[in-house]
């Protein structure tokens, strides 16, 4: 019996994998997709204390080879689902079952894609799914934010003091974010706003150049140049397969506090998929190393 389980390979299930391995736990990391989750598409990382100018992928790496040097298996296999029972915890796989003392659940979340051509080929060049990690590099640059919600009007502040201007594209003609943080958005005078308007094509050779949008009212074209769109439509978190097991809020994000502890003795959710204010790089390591203290002395009981 293994005495933890991690289930997800990115920042925070690397972390609490880290951090159990030298409490001299026992543990086994399963991965869907690819080591190091999210980050690993970043381009440069300027805003982890102590590491500036790394790359993602680099950072991945960098922490993907501490934890197998201390012995942490790494399988690259989907879980199905987990079980629990009085005695151990079980984790399905397409494969095998596995048991455990405790389980950390860090299966994060992805980002809501517009879902046009070139999307994905330009994510890291123009295109960005976070704008407190991506902002600073287009300093006095002209940049785009799509989305009607809190976090898309919170990005276009956010950008509004670096960038030298700042559209907003919604395709409806009003915002579901609070009407405060709509005033404030409105106040600026570098925050430019494109309502009932949708991108459609993304321009540039290597690099995002610009964007090409049409008005859902009446059809018609149009170019917006600019050298950054910021995509702020919403994360969809990766808990399918725990469904009727834990405790999740409207929005399928597991309901665990900075503990990390969720409703069932001895799972434990870190990073992006449990329900938190912060979405970041440095809040998801620090929930690994949360998780992973709980869960070994869950598993030394």
């Amino acid at each position: 019996m293994t005495d933890i389980i991690v289930v997800g390979g990115g920042c925070a299930g690397l972390t609490a994998a880290l951090y159990a391995a030298r409490a001299g736990k026992s543990v086994l990391v399963f991965e869907a997709e690819n080591i190091g989750g999210q980050i690993t598409a970043a381009p440069q990382i300027d805003n982890y204390p102590g590491m500036p100018h790394v790359s993602g992928m680099q950072f991945a790496d960098s922490l993907y080879e501490q934890v197998t040097e201390l012995g942490v298996e790494i399988e690259l296999e989907p879980v199905l689902r987990v079980e629990n029972s009085p005695s151990c915890k079980t984790v399905i796989t397409e494969n095998s079952r596995y048991e455990c003392r405790a389980v950390i659940l860090a299966t994060g979340s992805k980002h809501r894609v517009m879902g046009i051509p070139r999307e994905e080929e330009l994510t890291g060049h123009g295109i960005s799914y976070c704008a407190v990690c991506d902002g600073a590099f287009y300093k006095d640059c002209p940049v785009a934010v799509v989305g009607g919600g809190n976090t898309a009007i919170g990005d276009a502040l956010f950008l509004s003091s670096c960038c030298n201007s700042v559209t907003i594209i919604h395709r409806r003609g009003e915002f579901r974010a609070d009407a405060s943080l709509l005033a404030r958005a409105k106040a600026k005078s570098n925050i430019y706003w494109m309502t009932g308007t949708v991108p459609e094509e993304l321009l540039g050779g290597n690099n995002l150049t610009g964007i090409r949008v049409r008005s859902q009212t009446t059809g018609e074209g149009s170019v917006l140049a600019v050298d950054a769109l910021f995509i702020a439509i919403g994360q969809i978190p990766e808990n399918s397969a725990f469904a009727g097991l834990l405790a999740m809020d409207d929005a399928g994000y597991l309901l665990a506090g900075e503990d990390c502890t969720t409703n069932v003795s001895g799972i434990y959710a870190a990073g992006d998929c449990r329900t938190k204010a912060v979405r970041q790089l440095t809040t998801a390591v620090a929930d690994g190393a949360n998780a992973a203290k709980a869960a070994w002395e869950c598993a030394s009981k």
